[in-house]
């Protein structure tokens, strides 16, 4: 589903992505994990040309993404995204973000994008809240919104840019709820996160990274219980450190 090839990305002189290669094949749940400023949110913004790069190769399902003549939007089209920050529109109900983009996108009519809406919030637990506006919603609910108005695309794959981390926390456990619905269906998913009770239970593979390499990548059990790799080792006993912030 996903291959990256020697993926080199710059901001000015600082070196973010620093000869990526990867390959994630279609229905792998991927936590992609490490220190702030490892790179990582980078990483999977390039995955769907929010970020661009310098040098190497991106393929999504086999097409290469900055192939010349590549219609932007309709590649993004296929892609669901999950953002920090919820980014529903605020002025749209709930029903109406969700709907928006496969009638505009899609061509479907509205009464199809409101039926395959509904059953979204039926399955993320917030179909009562239809027609509620996203000021009216917790943070938890808005987030769980944006995964619905996410897969309301149908798309293949599903992006977590650090999903929960604007979140309260009795409000993580919800979302994190939905996400492994989502992997247990065998959606392809991509999550870069700090919870790592997530990345141990959910995840099929863990990518840690650190200074813009991907320097271990092991399934949770072998990451959590036989790092390899020395700064793998720090981070993982730092984060299990008394003084160190719950996850």
């Amino acid at each position: 589903m996903i291959e990256l090839q020697n993926v080199n990305k710059w901001y000015g002189d600082y070196h973010a992505l620093v000869d990526v290669t990867e390959s994630i094949p279609a229905g792998e749940v991927v936590v992609v994990c490490g220190p702030s400023g490892s790179g990582k949110s980078t990483l999977i913004r390039t995955l769907n040309r929010l970020e661009p790069i310098q040098s190497g190769h991106i393929r999504i399902d086999g097409q290469d993404i900055h192939a010349p003549g590549i219609d932007v939007n309709a590649f993004r089209s296929r892609i669901g995204f999950v953002f920090q920050q919820f980014n529903l529109f605020p002025h749209l109900t709930v029903m109406q973000n969700c709907t928006l983009a496969p009638v505009q996108l899609r061509g479907l009519s509205r009464r199809e994008a409101q039926e395959r809406a509904l059953a979204l919030l039926e399955r993320v637990g917030l179909a009562a809240k239809a027609d509620a506006w996203p000021s009216e919603l917790s943070g938890g609910q808005q987030q769980r919104v944006a995964i619905a108005r996410a897969l309301a695309m149908e798309p293949p794959l599903m992006l977590f840019d650090e999903p929960t981390s604007a979140l309260d926390p009795e409000m993580v456990g919800e979302v994190l709820l939905v996400m492994r619905d989502l992997a247990e269906a065998g959606m392809t998913m991509v999550c870069v996160t700090h919870e790592m009770g997530f990345a141990r239970e959910v995840a099929d593979r863990v990518l840690f990274m650190d200074q813009g390499r991907v320097l271990e990548r092991a399934t949770p059990d072998d990451f959590f219980n036989r790092p390899q790799h020395p700064r793998a080792q720090q981070f993982l006993s730092d984060i299990r450190s008394p003084f160190a912030p719950a996850v």
